[in-house]
């Protein structure tokens, strides 16, 4: 996924800062080096978090519910966000601890072995793992395994439509609804992430949000009532929507935490704009961790923390009125 642009130089067509990395130099991620002339990813098959989680720890409420994924994470990201979570692995180019080799082929062993049902490149972000995440994708074919990118989005269209044949999942991360805070906090911009957003929809990908809610940053009402329309009508009303707690980290210490008030707050809006599957995270137990059919209201899920019980489903219509629930089984 690259070109060459000019003398010694390549340009990086995996995601939307679009890099021209000289000879002997890496793009934004770090982890992606022209070398004499070769676009050489670094971090092929290194991996310095591999988990199996429970599928909502992703969060993926609607795609195999009370199941469990195997997650690999590598190192590098395209963005700079000042609050990451996981800046210990996505912030360097360079992992001073253990990194790990695993195979795409052992990738899907351990997988199987496990008994995942899916799995998921998460942890820092994908997109710049393209080539390791396509071989094990390919692979997962073969065993009835589903594939999720956990990502900020970034992702050019030439790039995400080069892996649609084995992606099944895209859960996206919409930080927020402003050009100004993507630039200003996360050094990148918003319209590419919903260009691909849109483009893994028309791809067939199952697509869920992430909206971490900084306070005094990305909370007023307007701008959430702005994302939540945006998804409405590019995405769909049946879009899970994820709105989650944020908590002070890395370079984003003087920000106090946000309260359920505010998540609840978001999840009221995106249901009087029309969103039909609100949900928050990251606060604890509230009536939005639970699924409950758009139609009659009777619950579908019950949720506590990440332990999951199916309570009103058969297959994926709802066991009270027969609607066809959004809801991959």
């Amino acid at each position: 996924m690259c070109h060459i642009c000019g003398e010694d130089v390549i340009c990086c067509d995996l995601c939307a800062h679009r890099c021209k990395i000289h000879d002997g130099k890496t793009g934004i991620c770090g982890v992606r080096k022209n070398i004499a002339g070769t676009l050489t990813p670094l971090t092929y098959g290194k991996v310095s978090a591999e988990a199996i989680d429970p599928i909502e720890k992703k969060p993926l409420n609607h795609f195999l519910p009370g199941t469990y994924t195997y997650s690999l994470g590598g190192i590098g990201c395209n963005f700079r966000c000042k609050h990451c979570q996981n800046w210990e692995i996505s912030q360097i180019s360079e992992y001073r601890g253990y990194l790990r080799d695993i195979s795409p082929e052992e990738g899907v062993r351990r997988a199987v072995e496990n008994e995942c049902k899916s799995i998921a490149w998460t942890y820092n972000e994908p997109t710049i793992w393209h080539e390791y995440t396509k071989d094990m994708g390919t692979l997962t074919k073969k065993q009835n395994l589903k594939t999720i990118y956990v990502t900020n989005g970034y992702i050019t269209e030439e790039a995400l439509k080069d892996i649609s044949s084995m992606l099944d999942a895209f859960r996206v991360d919409i930080k927020s609804f402003s050009d100004s805070f993507y630039r200003s906090v996360c050094s990148a911009r918003l319209e590419p992430v919903l260009n691909s957003t849109i483009v893994a929809k028309e791809c067939g990908m199952h697509i869920e949000t992430v909206t971490l809610i900084i306070p005094g940053m990305n909370d007023s009402p307007d701008e959430i009532r702005a994302l939540i329309h945006w998804v409405v009508e590019n995405i769909g009303p049946d879009t899970p929507m994820h709105f989650t707690g944020f908590y002070p980290q890395y370079h984003m210490t003087d920000k106090m935490p946000t309260t359920v008030a505010v998540l609840e707050r978001a999840c009221e809006i995106a249901k009087e704009e029309g969103i039909l599957y609100p949900y928050t995270g990251n606060v604890g137990n509230t009536d939005y961790q639970n699924t409950y059919c758009h139609s009659c209201g009777a619950q579908l899920i019950e949720r506590n923390g990440y332990r999951t019980k199916i309570v009103g489903l058969d297959g994926t219509t709802c066991s009270a009125c027969g609607e066809n629930i959004p809801i991959v089984i």
